[in-house]
């Protein structure tokens, strides 16, 4: 009965969960600017004393290891290794966009189309990938300016519901009787229950001494203009 936390802070969801055998039991999550670093240590305490368990009954920690915002994977993912080093446990990392697809078909077990889970990336930028309903990668994950001919193809022989924050920015671009747009969020860690349970049965484990985030992307400073 492996019992892992599940850590997700790949955008403004600040998610925490437990989960045995792949079940979800415990779930302290919000949405807000910039409350990863305050919150999430908080949301971890939280979900391991409604679950009335020990840090010591852990057999493993998931975090969602992007891509997504630079600054909420750099938080999380550290405070999974940190756990990880202080109790001795295994690290498992969850590819964000397939989670966001495993959140959205656990919710439509009858659906035929394809998923495309999309994570804004500012202007008309996403990262994104597409997904058949069995959660198999058709499109591999990438960072993608949309316009008013991105997914053609895919969308001339295919239904495909987009989400994530990304999508709605996106939805006046895709002019096509084949695309759904869904405004649920599955920017949770609920959704990676059963593909961290997945990946502990096959003891498929990151490195906590090498690990990071997949970013996608070089983080890029910017400087104000406004100087005083």
């Amino acid at each position: 009965m492996p019992t892992i936390l599940q850590i997700e802070t790949a955008t403004q969801v600040c998610s925490v969960a437990l989960a045995v055998d792949g079940e979800t039991i415990a779930l302290k999550e919000e949405k807000a600017q910039n409350i990863h670093a305050s919150s999430l240590t908080l949301f971890i305490d939280e979900v391991m004393n409604i679950a009335k368990l020990k840090y010591a009954d852990l057999d493993a920690i998931a975090v969602s290891k992007g891509p997504g915002s630079y600054t909420g994977l750099r938080i999380g993912v550290s405070t999974a290794k940190g756990l990880c080093f202080a109790l001795d446990k295994p690290l498992i990392g969850v590819n964000t966009l397939q989670m966001m697809a495993n959140g959205y078909l656990s919710q439509h077990p009858n659906y035929g189309g394809l998923v495309c889970p999309m994570i804004d990336a500012r202007r008309m930028e996403v990262f994104t990938a597409v997904y058949t309903n069995k959660l198999h990668e058709v499109v591999s994950v990438n960072a993608k300016i949309i316009d008013d001919k991105s997914f053609v193809l895919e969308l001339d022989n295919n239904y495909i519901t987009f989400i994530g924050d990304g999508a709605a920015k996106c939805e006046t671009m895709l002019d096509s009787q084949n695309a759904h747009f869904s405004t649920v969020n599955f920017n949770s860690a609920a959704n990676m229950s059963n593909l961290a349970y997945s990946a502990f049965q096959n003891e498929n484990f990151e490195d906590v001494a090498y690990f990071e985030p997949f970013y996608l992307k070089d983080f890029v400073f910017t400087t104000s203009k406004n100087k005083s």
